[in-house]
């Protein structure tokens, strides 16, 4: 069986990412460093960001901002069967046209 890595972004909504593992172990491991570059990259951000802000309380609003930004993407291995088989999505409902409601008349009753 392969596995996909698929991001789900602010921890809800999936990606694909085309990623495709033949095994499991390589797709988590694919994910860990994921992971580790969004961790990365908010300690980057974090280190350059401590001395741009004069107030405090600013910093610390933007750093839990900036924190739900990076931090809330996870990753997830999930099965792939193959090219034919694609990530589910929500669809929204197809309408058709209506139709004109036709009557029928009815024999008249002795």
């Amino acid at each position: 069986m392969k596995w996909m890595l698929v991001v789900l972004v602010g921890g809800v909504m999936p990606v694909n990412t085309d990623l495709v593992f033949d095994k499991f172990a390589d797709c988590l491991s694919a994910e860990e460093q994921m992971r580790q570059h969004y961790a990365d990259a908010f300690d980057a951000w974090d280190r350059g960001a401590a001395t741009k802000f004069d107030r405090r309380r600013d910093y610390a609003r933007a750093r839990e901002l900036q924190a739900k930004r990076l931090l809330s993407n996870i990753g997830t291995c999930v099965p792939h069967g193959g090219a034919d088989q694609q990530l589910a999505t929500p669809q929204q409902p197809t309408r058709t046209p209506q139709q004109p409601a036709t009557s029928q008349a009815s024999p008249a009753q002795p």
